[in-house]
């Protein structure tokens, strides 16, 4: 019975957004429109493993193997949960929303910096690797924000915590919604040592078939698809792909509460049995 009131009041709540960004209708104020938001995101819950998911898993851990993905959904992938065999450290990335100027959700997103030993020059979400003091992934990814791009953590109201990806260095990767309400609020500071440039995106445009591209890659008999988008903003052009795509892929997903309009083919990966920190996924 409580399961039914959930899925009830979730329905009601994303009804209430999707209504509230409706461009055919009078705008609501910019607070109400984000606090529908918020709401709707409080109730979300990852999707379980479909059975035939679960029975690979358990096929997989019988043979001691660890299956991953690159850049998707961990739940989409079944993994060995043998701790001495497989143990991803843990980090999480923020996917701040706030309202544009025409009520659009746009995210943050930064273009690391080019003197990083890895992913030099990509265009990443905040965030970094779990510390010790850290209380949550809400914890870590408000924190990385923070030392990053100078982004205050009492401005960011997180609301919820998607499912996690794995990132090619078998990262477990926690995407952390939270919602900036007073945009004006926010005065970027980027750590030079970190972050080149700080900017935002509309966060539609990763369900969108638009300015964005795609490359097949193959590993032991797999065939999958690499998202690219492309953005430019104030004559400056962005590449958003891999991991960082896949993730707003997600999220935009669930927000908007539609599929992408294109393809994804999520591939998966079958990994040898010895796996270590110096294991890179293709």
């Amino acid at each position: 019975m409580i399961s039914v009131l959930r899925r009830i009041s979730a329905s009601a709540s994303t009804s209430r957004f999707l209504k509230l960004m409706d461009s055919s209708m009078p705008p609501p104020p910019p607070l109400q429109r984000l606090a529908a938001l918020a709401q709707q995101l409080r109730l979300y819950k990852p999707p379980p493993p479909d059975s035939e998911d679960a029975e690979e898993q358990r096929i997989e851990e019988a043979a001691g193997k660890v299956v991953s993905q690159v850049g998707f959904p961990e739940s989409a992938t079944p993994i060995a949960r043998d701790p001495e065999r497989f143990t991803p450290k843990r980090a999480a990335v923020l996917i701040c929303l706030f309202e544009g100027d025409d009520g659009e959700l746009r995210v943050i997103l930064t273009k690391r910096s080019s003197g990083l030993p890895t992913h030099s020059g990509e265009v990443s979400l905040p965030g970094g690797k779990a510390e010790e003091g850290d209380k949550d992934d809400g914890d870590t990814a408000t924190r990385e924000a923070k030392e990053e791009i100078g982004l205050d953590p009492s401005l960011v109201n997180v609301v919820t915590v998607l499912e996690p990806f794995l990132s090619k260095h078998l990262l477990r990767v926690m995407p952390v919604i939270g919602i900036l309400t007073d945009k004006k609020a926010f005065k970027p500071i980027p750590n030079p040592g970190e972050v080149e440039v700080v900017f935002d995106a509309p966060l539609e445009m990763f369900i969108k078939d638009e300015n964005r591209r795609d490359e097949e890659r193959e590993w032991l008999g797999n065939k999958y698809l690499i998202h690219l988008f492309d953005y430019k903003v104030e004559n400056k052009k962005f590449l958003i792909w891999g991991l960082t795509a896949g993730i707003l892929i997600r999220a935009a997903s669930v927000v908007y509460q539609r599929p992408p309009a294109f393809l994804e083919q999520n591939p998966k990966f079958k990994v040898p049995r010895m796996v270590n920190e110096d294991t890179v996924m293709p």
